[in-house]
């Protein structure tokens, strides 16, 4: 079993966020994925990003609302969210006083036809 240690790991500050990315933990090297955690200050949206991986990402705490394509989801504590590749989005935490805690796992998507199947 391994431990990732948010408390002990080194963040980064961009903006309204602080991310802690998965990659400073030698372990995870092995991984199919790339995570992080990251925060969204009170009261304070993510700035606008698109990237080529495709994004699955579990709320901790705090309520994410998630803009895409000019409409907002929200999405609770306890529930998790997928963005596709390319898909550009902004986070908002729109609590005044509590800070939005999300853990996200991306990957680049399959090629067209990858992995399927005839039988």
């Amino acid at each position: 079993m391994r431990v990732f240690d948010r408390d002990s790991a080194t963040s980064m500050t961009k903006g309204p966020l602080e991310i802690t990315r998965w990659e400073q933990f030698q372990a995870t090297r092995e991984l199919p994925f790339g995570a992080m955690w990251y925060s969204v200050a009170p009261g304070q949206s993510s700035p606008l990003d698109q990237h080529p991986e495709t994004e699955l990402s579990i709320v901790l705490r705090g309520d994410a609302e998630v803009e895409v394509g000019g409409v907002t989801t929200f999405v609770p504590q306890g529930s998790a969210f997928l963005l596709d590749s390319e898909e550009a989005h902004v986070i908002h935490n729109r609590s005044a006083t509590d800070p939005l805690d999300i853990l996200s796992a991306y990957w680049m998507p399959r090629s067209a036809g990858a992995g399927d199947s005839d039988g």
